[in-house]
């Protein structure tokens, strides 16, 4: 996954923050105190953490549908 290195809005470096907030939830704190305890204060800082997602899971099944189709496609063309 891709974490932006810094925040789109007012450029603060957020990059090196994204694991340590990954685990903190993961132990059940919640993300906004979490953030607040890492002093991330700003809130488009505090967006661009909360919003990262792992996007690769979710396109992956998208192409390997289209190249099945495609795949089928071509079979009954010839």
């Amino acid at each position: 996954m891709l974490v932006p290195v810094r925040c789109f809005t007012c450029g603060s470096l957020v990059g090196n923050k994204y694991e340590e907030f990954q685990k903190r939830v993961k132990e059940g704190e919640e993300p906004g105190k979490a953030l607040t305890k890492m002093g991330v204060k700003r809130y488009c800082c505090r967006r661009m953490l909360l919003a990262a997602t792992t996007t690769i899971d979710q396109v992956i099944p998208y192409y390997e549908s289209l190249a099945t189709r495609r795949a089928e496609f071509e079979t009954e063309q010839t």
